[in-house]
């Protein structure tokens, strides 16, 4: 069977060009989207890699309101110097507004709003596009394999006292990339030192992406202590995120001995949300159960360092592609899809009713604890500390 064809919303969108600016490749941005790399790399195609600036209405243009305000006044027959003392505006904007959409007796608020938002995006002319002797001087320069930063400061040096023959290296690239411009053909990419067939992070590697990791100086699970493989004591935690649609996400954190778990509200699946989060819970548990903490290598633990200096935890990763690594917190992830299935919006939640959804949980007998519950495994333990 044919897969559907999978589109982006404008936050997916975004979330895919902040990925790939911080380094991750196709398939680990497929992976947090589950979409697929072709898909993705489609999506970065178009603009070479580079995000595009995000369209913002002019505040001084005519809303949509305004301009169905326009409508009913030229249906109560008003003069365009009323229209304009009613909405506080020129009375020539009124009349040009008026006459561009079909005159007085034609005008449609739909139609004029419709119609001013397609003229808006209309493709402004950078200065390559301009100034024909300026591209064809870059495109020399850039045959000679000079960079782009090089040809720009060259320019500056060269003609100092004329702007017309003065251009951004940033131009340039954007000028080659974006392909929807056509400014410099993006054959041109072949001279680059990098010779990349879009805009490359700093941070890409070209090992491939099953490797690729944000994750630096992390402790590997094959250092952890044969305490925290046996399930020896309590606090020793493994955690996950569960996502769902709309790039929602919470963290899910299981006690690997009790079984205990703990869900997290996120503010988002960046790793400065996903750290407060953990630094939170963390700081409000006795020390005695907070002793160590397996994640998989998911970017969302890139300040993993961070963590272990504020609280002392130490944080160990799993190996990549590994899941079965952490079980435990896998097996507590399927529990946890009983009440927040797939593709359903989580930031609907709130703490409370994921405190709620945890508490059911701790109170389900478990047949791996002889059909104890994981809540009395943890009253169990605090009384043999005290």
């Amino acid at each position: 069977m044919k897969r559907a064809k999978r589109t982006f919303t404008q936050d997916e969108r975004d979330l895919v060009f902040n990925l790939w600016k911080q380094g991750a490749g196709f398939s680990d941005i497929g992976r947090v989207l589950d979409a697929a790399p072709g898909t993705v790399f489609t999506a970065l195609r178009e603009s070479g890699g580079i995000k595009p600036k995000p369209r913002i209405r002019n505040k001084q243009h005519l809303t949509s309101a305004e301009r169905e305000e326009i409508r009913v006044a030229l249906s109560a027959k008003k003069s365009f110097r009323e229209i304009a003392v009613m909405l506080k505006r020129s009375p020539s904007t009124i009349s040009r507004e008026v006459s561009r959409n079909r005159g007085r007796r034609y005008y449609k608020a739909v139609d004029a709003d419709n119609r001013a938002k397609r003229m808006a995006k209309r493709p402004k002319l950078g200065q390559l596009e301009i100034n024909k002797v300026l591209r064809k001087l870059v495109m020399s320069k850039l045959e000679l394999k000079w960079s782009p930063e090089q040809i720009a400061g060259w320019l500056r040096v060269q003609y100092p006292c004329n702007p017309f023959m003065h251009v951004s290296y940033e131009t340039i690239y954007k000028s080659i990339y974006v392909r929807s411009k056509a400014v410099i053909h993006f054959s041109f990419a072949q001279h680059l030192r990098r010779s990349h067939p879009m805009r490359h992070s700093r941070y890409h590697r070209r090992s491939g992406d099953r490797t690729f990791t944000t994750i630096v100086n992390g402790l590997s699970i094959r250092k952890r202590d044969e305490d925290i493989e046996n399930r020896a004591s309590l606090g020793h935690w493994e955690g996950d995120l569960v996502s769902g649609s709309k790039n929602t996400h919470i963290a899910t954190l299981v006690d690997r001995k009790a079984r205990f778990t703990i869900l997290l509200k996120l503010a988002g699946k960046d790793a400065e949300s996903v750290y407060r989060a953990l630094l939170k819970i963390f700081k409000q548990m006795p020390a005695e159960y907070r002793k160590s903490l397996t994640w998989d290598r998911g970017m969302e633990l890139a300040k993993h360092a961070e963590l272990t200096k504020a609280i002392g935890i130490p944080v160990y990763f799993c190996d990549p592609q590994s899941p079965w690594q952490r079980g435990t917190n896998e097996n507590t992830n399927s529990l946890v899809r009983q009440y927040f299935p797939r593709k359903t919006d989580l930031s609907v939640h709130s703490q409370e009713v994921l405190n709620n959804v945890a508490t059911q949980l701790n109170e389900r007998p478990r047949k791996t604890l002889n059909f104890m519950t994981p809540s009395h495994m943890i009253d169990k333990g605090v009384a043999l500390m005290t």
